[in-house]
């Protein structure tokens, strides 16, 4: 089989959102190349997972590569369409978060081998109690360890990311054994997965996406959560009269800033809301518009350029 290997440059802060663009088109590999990784990895080999190539090694300049691998048959349809919601992304940020020169470049490349040699490069990734681990890899839990596996297809939200992992982190300081959890923008299911593992009631996730959607029902059943998730797709939940001892948005800012009037409609009183991918420079915005519906911001969190905050209802 044939492929078509599409590469954008980017930054580390905009790679994650460009991967999950192009996780929307294909199901056959999303691969983000970048030096810190490299680091991280250096320091904690137990601790993280990610595909790297030689264009790493080489690639000291800050310039991080997001690469899909796209089905020749798709390509000419594709392309066109992932471009298109990269510009989209620039658009919605307006400057406030560095993207790089999104330069696009693309080869063509052939045989499956690679697939296998992308998946070797993966590991689990410790968040606190939770373990992310791919579901192709045979992983043995320390006591005290949740489990989450996610399939190949790990768009929108592995843990690895920052905005994710402070979600997943933050879950656990606020997570009892009768919380239902609502997951707004769900993307794999992540939050909401975890969030039952660590003991929570009941999780209700939603997502505007509709391969999301698919996605987080998909890991759903590989965990076998299914009798404790409600997976819909749509903006927020339409029943109002459905209250969240917890609520997570992992979303960007501007979309989370839209949200604020209607986000707290489903949180119980006294319930926390978690929000993550949130930019240094609209952290301060993001603070005064959920604080103006009544919301008490007791945490803030911080990785890289990425915060995250929890309220209390």
């Amino acid at each position: 089989m044939k492929f078509i290997e599409l590469t954008v440059h980017t930054t580390s802060e905009g790679s994650e959102l460009i991967a999950d663009v192009m996780w929307r088109y294909t199901s056959y590999g999303v691969a983000i190349s970048d030096v810190k990784d490299v680091i991280a990895l250096q320091r904690d080999k137990s601790a993280y997972w990610d595909y790297m190539d030689d264009d790493l090694v080489a690639n000291a300049s800050g310039d991080v590569l997001v690469k899909a691998f796209i089905a020749l048959s798709d390509a000419q349809k594709v392309i066109p369409e992932i471009r298109r919601d990269i510009e989209e992304i620039v658009a919605n940020c307006g400057g406030a978060l560095p993207l790089g020169t999104l330069e696009t470049t693309n080869r063509e490349i052939e045989g499956d081998d690679w697939i296998e040699i992308w998946r070797t490069h993966f590991r689990p990734i410790h968040l606190g109690k939770v373990v992310v681990v791919p579901e192709w890899i045979e992983y043995e839990k320390a006591e005290g360890e949740q489990v989450v596996k996610l399939d190949n297809n790990m768009a929108f939200g592995t843990g690895e990311h920052e905005t994710t992992s402070m979600c997943v982190e933050l879950l656990q300081e606020y997570i009892t054994p009768d919380s239902v959890c609502i997951d707004v923008g769900c993307g794999s299911g992540i939050l909401g997965i975890s969030a039952v593992k660590l003991g929570a009631k009941q999780a209700y996730l939603t997502d505007i996406d509709a391969v999301a959607v698919e996605s987080a029902k998909h890991n759903c059943e590989l965990n076998g959560v299914t009798a404790k998730v409600v997976v819909a797709r749509s903006n927020l939940l339409d029943d109002s009269a459905l209250k969240g001892d917890i609520m997570l948005a992992n979303i960007t800012a501007d979309i989370l800033e839209n949200l604020a009037p209607s986000i707290p409609k489903n949180l119980k009183k006294g319930g926390n809301l978690i929000l993550s991918g949130i930019i240094d420079e609209k952290l301060d915005r993001v603070v005064e518009v959920y604080s103006a519906q009544g919301l008490e911001l007791i945490k803030k969190v911080k990785k890289g350029e990425w915060n995250a905050l929890a309220f209390k209802g």
